[in-house]
């Protein structure tokens, strides 16, 4: 039984892989936005049985769907916050629904429309790089952790849900994620620079996988969803990219500044 797990799981992250290969080679705003933009969906509603733990409704997918083809249309998030608005002022007139059922439209919705911008903004280069970034730091820190073991990260409640997450581990994908994607990076600025953002983005992405792990505990769930058969749903695969990305982003505007 374990085995064939094992076997799933790799066949799962190999495709994965070829998919994110295929993506990022062919791309193009239209494919990136429309990939970025399935997923967003998926994760919408994953993160809203976190949240709210039931399943959302047809008005809050349709306000999800309508929120990420304005960002296409308007070239920014801000149709996002007006759904916010809107929201809050019902909610707080009716005195009904919850703050919960707000919270989708700000995780993962904002990450995933920073993911976009960064790569409208800073070209491909910046996508690949934060995926180097983000790929090597969890891998490391996983291997790490099971070579080393140690002190759990943090709270141990919250790394039941990846036991092997360690100080050491952490510690070890953070440097080698660092000193491997800064060469990555000097296609975007210089090394320095490259070497700074591949750090912060690196342990950025270490507390979105923490915060992820943090929602699931809190739903008493292990994974967000069963899309990627052996590694969850979308938002257990792309919660280091969330905070990572918004970071990497930050850190450009600055650099560019």
């Amino acid at each position: 039984m374990f085995a064939k797990f094992e076997s799933t799981k790799i066949y799962t992250a190999l495709f994965m892989l070829v998919v994110t290969i295929v993506v990022l080679f062919f791309h193009s705003p239209f494919l990136i936005f429309s990939v970025l933009g399935i997923l967003f969906i998926i994760g919408f509603i994953e993160a809203y049985k976190l949240y709210v733990k039931q399943t959302a409704g047809i008005l809050f997918i349709s306000l999800a769907v309508i929120s990420w083809l304005s960002m296409y249309a308007l070239e920014s998030m801000e149709f996002i916050f007006v759904v916010l608005v809107v929201l809050a002022s019902i909610q707080s007139y009716t005195k009904r629904g919850s703050i919960q059922q707000a919270m989708p439209f700000i995780y993962p919705a904002i990450p995933f429309c920073f993911l976009y911008f960064l790569y409208i903004d800073y070209s491909i280069f910046a996508l690949v790089w934060l995926v180097v970034i983000v790929a090597l730091t969890d891998s490391f820190a996983y291997f790490g952790g099971r070579s080393f073991g140690g002190k759990f990260f943090a709270n141990k409640v919250f790394c039941q849900t990846s036991p092997n997450k360690t100080k050491e581990g952490v510690l070890i994908g953070v440097l080698v994620s660092t000193f491997i994607s800064t060469i990555v990076g000097l296609g975007l600025c210089g090394f320095f620079s490259a070497l700074f953002i591949s750090f912060v983005v690196s342990v950025a992405s270490v507390f979105g996988d923490l915060y992820e792990s943090y929602l699931k505990r809190r739903a008493d769930v292990k994974d967000s969803g069963s899309l990627f058969p052996g590694h969850g749903g979308v938002l257990d695969r792309l919660d280091g990219y969330f905070f990572g990305g918004i970071i990497l982003y930050f850190l450009l505007n600055v650099l560019k500044g």
